[in-house]
């Protein structure tokens, strides 16, 4: 368990797409000196019951780590309406990039209002996932929002076997499938 952040460290909201991927970015965001805010945006996830699972599972994780966690606004509908016309596209393809997009976006949007300077996300440390494209992406939101996107590689050095050894070790709910209902008929 991590020590209790110091509050004169620099503070990140790092934005969190489950409590399985987010345990080893926040150690190690809490390693470089940073105080994490944990920000859970997923109005993509469906349905609302695998929603809940995935929120509780953050909440364990985030209590055990002694951090803070800013709860998202769960409507999916906002979701829907931001990939309309890409229902169709496969796993990894443009409808995953504008999901990405929707919530990097709230997730920089997040961190302005909260008055801190820099954000970042830990659905890199995903091996399905593109950094590159992410970091784009991040960057993008990022200059669009006057903020800074920290593009972090969590999967170096081992990153995904660490956090997979965090969520084991919390027995955290492991979900099996991206979150959006598309990836479960594409």
């Amino acid at each position: 368990m991590a020590e209790n952040q110091n509050t004169n460290c620099s503070k990140i909201l790092l934005h969190a797409c489950c409590a399985i991927c987010s345990g080893y970015p926040i150690v190690f965001l809490q390693n470089m000196g940073y105080s994490v805010v944990v920000y859970f945006y997923n109005p993509n996830i469906y349905p609302q019951e695998e929603y809940q699972r995935r929120l509780e599972a953050q909440k364990t994780l985030c209590k055990h780590l002694g951090v803070e966690l800013i709860i998202g606004d769960y409507n999916p509908e906002e979701y829907y309406n931001y990939v309309k016309g890409l229902e169709s596209e496969p796993e990894k393809g443009l409808r995953c990039d504008k999901c990405f997009e929707l919530r990097l976006n709230k997730a920089a949007q997040k961190a302005k209002e909260l008055g801190i300077e820099e954000f970042t996300t830990s659905i890199v440390i995903s091996p399905h996932k593109n950094f590159e494209k992410l970091t784009q992406i991040g960057s993008e939101v990022a200059q669009k929002n006057n903020i800074k996107y920290l593009p972090i590689n969590f999967r170096k050095k081992d990153g995904f076997l660490k956090t997979n050894k965090i969520a084991n070790e919390l027995n955290l709910y492991r979900q099996k499938y991206c979150g959006c209902k598309y990836a479960q008929t594409n």
